[in-house]
C-alpha cells in the first residue's frame, strides 16, 4: 500500500523528473482541465477528491521521501485545478492560471509560507497549494470583473 500511495502522491514518474517536477505537476493539471473540458461542478468535485486523496497519500509518501519532498506533486495538481474553478476555460485564462499558480506556489506570500512551515504532514503539503490556487483564482476573478 505504501508503494501505491507514493505512486499517487508523485503522480507516477512525473514527480521524479530531474527538473521542475512541481511545474510538470501543474502542467498535468493544465492538461487534465484542457483535455477533459470539465465543467466547474466537476472540477470542484474532482478537486475535493484529489485533495482528500492527497492528504493521505502525501502524508504516507512524506514518511518515505522526506519532509515536503519535491517529488510529491499531487498538491500542484490540486492547486491548479482550484485556480481554474469558475473562470472561463479559454486557453488564455488556463495559461494565466498556470502562471499565477506557479508564482504563488513558488514565492509563497503570507500566509502560504506559514502554513507550509507550521502544518505537519499531508495537510501542510496540500494546504499551501490549495491556498496558492485560491490566490490565483481570486486574481483571475478580479481580472474578469475589471475587464468586463
Amino acid at each position: 500500500m505504501q508503494i501505491l500511495f507514493k505512486y499517487i502522491a508523485t503522480l507516477g514518474f512525473i514527480g521524479y523528473l530531474p527538473y521542475a517536477p512541481g511545474t510538470f505537476g501543474t502542467a498535468a493539471g493544465f492538461l487534465f482541465v484542457l483535455l477533459l473540458k470539465s465543467d466547474d461542478i466537476s472540477l470542484l468535485i474532482s478537486s475535493a477528491v484529489i485533495f482528500l486523496l492527497g492528504l493521505f497519500t502525501s502524508h504516507s509518501a512524506e514518511k518515505q521521501l522526506g519532509k515536503d519532498s519535491r517529488h510529491i506533486i499531487i498538491d500542484e495538481l490540486c492547486g491548479y485545478m482550484i485556480s481554474v474553478i469558475f473562470i472561463p476555460k479559454s486557453i488564455g485564462y488556463l495559461i494565466a492560471a498556470f502562471i499565477l499558480f506557479r508564482i504563488f506556489d513558488i514565492f509563497k506570500p503570507p500566509p502560504i509560507r506559514a502554513i507550509e512551515r507550521n502544518v505537519p504532514g499531508g495537510a501542510g503539503i496540500m494546504l499551501d497549494d490549495v491556498l496558492a490556487g485560491i490566490y490565483a483564482n481570486v486574481c483571475l476573478q478580479l481580472w474578469r470583473y475589471i475587464a468586463n
